[in-house]
């Protein structure tokens, strides 16, 4: 068994990147027409390069449907670039630039579901009980109880629970599986066939952590260590290092990197260019016209709202309430009688937000984001939410995730709006460039659909 678990996952990349040759090959020909040796064997370089960067993480225990499509799609744009740049270098004229880029688009549907397809396999047949890894837990506190729920739960994951070693032998009746205490764990792996180890001890037997550490590196045994403080923070902590010192922070924001900002900032201003360019002149001609002709005062409604790291700026939308005095300090709720007639349209198909595409331009907002709120909502909420600052440390969006999963519009009780706050910091941890093509896509759905919730 400990030979075929071994042995497995590197069965299972080579499976899957042979599947993944079959199928730019097999595409290469029936679209490009192209059977030459020195193409095609440049067009397999290019494939192995591009996976250097894009590695197949499929075998993994715990790997999301969207982040496969993600990466697979990453992978067939990173071999295409690779391979469309060595023809021009070697300038090899023969493909026409057509078949190219029809190539690159069969690729984008064909690798995710191949891989899709490939990830669904393997998880009926772990669930089966095939490819499993088994492991032990030592310590028996809250975290090894969670650690063995998790691993139980979702056999998919790969894991076989042969039991607990815990120092506390009242444990014994009560564990479902206690196979002794922590000085008999060498002897336990030595016999049986282990993958992997993952220690749930306190900090305070660090000597005993320590040996169970060197003896698993010294049998090659995969050794993981649960932070005694998970119990009480419950996040996904990321690894860091200044030179050898280990720093945890306790949440991961892909915002952070430059590249990311740099594309996220690119396609805000391309989209709200597009948006200013070729829609919001007519909008603004003809709601303009409405609103001044349905409700006395400015078309725009300009309000003070909550922006990156906390600072101020002015938010436009078209106005969709009379001129009222409780407009900056008042949510709008439903059969609000400050709206207009129009301004309850404009609201449920949220065309009052285009005129953010202003903000957007200027850097003030981006697309995507956490919503902004105005300054009385984040004075008020900052004391009552834990984590309600934390929203703030990207820019905020005219669209966002809380918006598109149920969040839109008023928020009568303090769960709701720590729902909102919930989704908004995991957006902020789970950032992708494609995260944010899904929520556009999904806003413009409900655009023609209508919101139930806009008020």
């Amino acid at each position: 068994m400990e030979f075929n678990h071994k042995r497995g996952n590197l069965l299972l990349q080579w499976l899957i990147g042979a599947g993944d040759l079959i199928i730019l090959n097999l595409l290469f020909f029936v679209v490009a027409g192209e059977s030459k040796k020195e193409i095609l064997l440049l067009l397999n370089f290019c494939y192995f390069f591009a996976l250097y960067f894009v590695p197949v993480k499929l075998h993994m225990s715990v790997v999301f449907i969207d982040k496969i499509v993600q990466r697979a799609i990453l992978l067939a744009t990173f071999h295409i670039i690779l391979f469309s740049s060595c023809l021009v270098f070697l300038h090899i004229e023969e493909i026409l630039t057509r078949s190219l880029v029809f190539y690159y688009i069969t690729n984008l549907f064909a690798f995710p579901l191949w891989r899709v397809l490939v990830r669904i396999l393997l998880k009926i047949y772990r669930k089966k009980g095939h490819d499993l890894k088994q492991v032990i837990i030592v310590g028996a506190g809250k975290n090894g109880m969670e650690l063995y729920r998790v691993m139980k739960h979702e056999l998919a994951y790969g894991f076989t629970v042969m039991g607990f070693f815990d120092d506390n032998v009242a444990l014994k009746d009560v564990l479902p599986d206690y196979l002794g205490n922590t000085d008999e764990v060498n002897d336990y792996v030595s016999r049986h066939a282990i993958d992997e180890i993952y220690c749930t001890l306190p900090g305070t037997q660090d000597e005993k952590i320590l040996k169970l550490l060197n003896f698993a590196e010294k049998n090659m045994v995969r050794f993981y260590i649960v932070p005694e403080f998970y119990r009480n923070v419950k996040k996904s902590l990321i690894m860091e290092m200044i030179e050898s010192v280990p720093l945890l922070s306790v949440r991961r924001e892909p915002l952070q990197a430059s590249y990311n900002r740099a594309l996220k900032r690119a396609f805000d201003i391309l989209f709200s260019l597009f948006v200013l360019i070729a829609i919001y002149p007519f909008l603004f001609l003809i709601l303009g016209i409405l609103i001044k002709i349905t409700s006395p005062g400015p078309v725009l409604f300009k309000q003070k709202r909550t922006g990156l790291y906390g600072h101020e700026f002015e938010c436009y939308k078209f106005r969709t309430m009379k001129v009222n005095p409780e407009a900056d300090t008042t949510q709008a709720v439903k059969d609000d009688p400050r709206k207009t007639p129009l301004g309850e349209y404009l609201r449920k198909t949220n065309l009052d937000e285009f005129p953010q595409f202003l903000n957007v331009l200027t850097g003030d907002m981006s697309v995507v984001g956490p919503r902004p709120h105005m300054l009385k909502h984040t004075e008020e909420y900052s004391a009552l939410i834990d984590k309600y600052m934390v929203r703030h440390l990207v820019k905020p969006g005219v669209t966002g995730w809380a918006q598109v999963t149920g969040y839109r519009g008023e928020t009568k009780t303090l769960e709701q709006m720590e729902g909102r706050v919930k989704r908004d910091v995991w957006y902020i941890e789970n950032w992708s460039f494609f995260l944010d093509l899904k929520i556009v896509v999904v806003t413009l759905f409900n655009m023609f659909k209508g919101e139930r919730n806009a008020y």
